[in-house]
């Protein structure tokens, strides 16, 4: 690989870094605020303007991933390997990233086993995501940025579409785009957060923006187009929103202009309706031309890409020190506000993230060096 090739993964990789980081922020709201439950979308004349900005800025995480999923994808498929290496590279990838949701991934959020509920979140989304790319890579790529399309554009009118349990179509439709249950026997069920369809949309749409990236582009050809893709996606979401109709629940304006603010960028994530895609790749766009165009000169670029260079080794490592934080600190200091150990304000959940996010840099670090040097073991590269 050449040295342009790993200053140029660099700005993918602190992109990767950021929203690893947000997601962090996220998940210790999750842990140590959680008796100021969040809906989706939120009620905004109810909530705290800096929790609405904390969990709105979340909302960058799983396109964003996913769509670099999709990047990384074309970027691997440039090394000059077949068609069919990179396919089973994907499919045994997304096969793993499903175990490893229903398995490591669960008991950590609910230190339950045997399991009485199996959430099947973001890294089962990405799995069967990949599982799905696996295949579309074999279409032309205009096929594939055409399915990108219709999937994110287009999904939004199956919205009212519901397949009642019991169905033979509840189990597939409740995994591709219907958010719900479904029962396992009488000890077990699932949780489908993340219905897959529109992901699929995403991932196709990151693997073919990945052909940016050919020896045929320059970095500012790419980062122009990359940039004019934002503002056109931003654009949509601003017509769309104003127009209030399709792909996005309605909104109305609020009895402060804060209020209306927050009102009109309250998107909805699951599944992610067309406008939220919109909004979260016009700014993952705009921040990947940004750091491409600094990487190599950047602190805090090579910082950030530390984290991004081993994601699910953070996300399993950061779950894992959520759970013994929450449970010493419920030891210590017992329950309290409702059920839950937790902060008083928002500020307490930037701080204890910007700790954890300094302290988790170093084994972060440690784990990327050695899947550097140690490539013959296979399985890091799962990591």
């Amino acid at each position: 690989m050449s040295d342009k090739l790993v200053q140029r993964l660099q700005g993918i990789d602190a992109l990767r870094g950021l929203v690893i980081l947000l997601m962090l922020l996220d998940h210790v709201r999750e842990t140590f605020y959680l008796h100021k439950q969040l809906g989706d979308p939120i009620d905004v004349a109810n909530t705290d303007p800096a929790l609405f900005i904390s969990r709105s800025l979340a909302h960058l995480c799983a396109p964003v991933f996913v769509f670099l999923t999709g990047l990384s994808a074309a970027l691997y498929q440039q090394k000059k390997l077949s068609r069919r290496a990179v396919s089973l590279f994907l499919i045994k990838r997304g096969l793993v990233l499903v175990a490893l949701e229903l398995t490591l991934v669960n008991f950590a959020w609910t230190f339950s086993f045997p399991p009485e509920v199996l959430y099947l979140q973001v890294i089962w989304a990405i799995g069967l995501s990949m599982l799905a790319l696996g295949a579309l890579l074999w279409l032309p790529l205009w096929a594939i940025v055409t399915l990108g399309v219709v999937l994110v554009a287009g999904h939004n009118l199956l919205d009212n579409l519901h397949a009642a349990p019991g169905s033979p179509w509840h189990l597939p439709w409740a995994i591709l785009h219907d958010r719900g249950w479904i029962e396992i026997g009488d000890s077990l069920r699932m949780r489908t957060s993340y219905p897959v369809l529109p992901w699929i949309g995403v991932i196709a749409l990151g693997y073919s923006a990945g052909q940016l990236w050919q020896p045929a582009w320059s970095g500012a050809a790419r980062r122009n187009i990359l940039l004019g893709t934002s503002a056109a996606l931003l654009g949509l979401f601003v017509v769309l929103r104003l127009l209030n109709g399709y792909g996005e629940k309605p909104w109305q304006p609020g009895n402060t202009l804060g209020e209306s603010a927050m009102a009109f960028f309250n998107i909805t994530k699951y599944p992610p309706s067309l406008l939220f895609i919109c909004l979260t790749l016009a700014v993952g766009l705009a921040l990947l031309a940004l750091f491409e165009r600094f990487e190599g000169k950047s602190a805090l670029i090579a910082w950030l890409a530390v984290f991004g260079s081993a994601p699910m080794f953070f996300y399993l490592l950061h779950l894992y020190v959520l759970k013994a934080l929450y449970l010493v600190a419920v030891a210590r200091w017992g329950k309290n506000q409702g059920d839950w150990f937790g902060f008083d304000a928002v500020w307490q959940l930037w701080l204890c993230t910007l700790v954890l996010a300094l302290l988790l840099w170093w084994p972060v670090r440690a784990f990327a060096r050695l899947k550097q040097q140690r490539r013959d073991i296979r399985w890091l590269k799962y990591f």
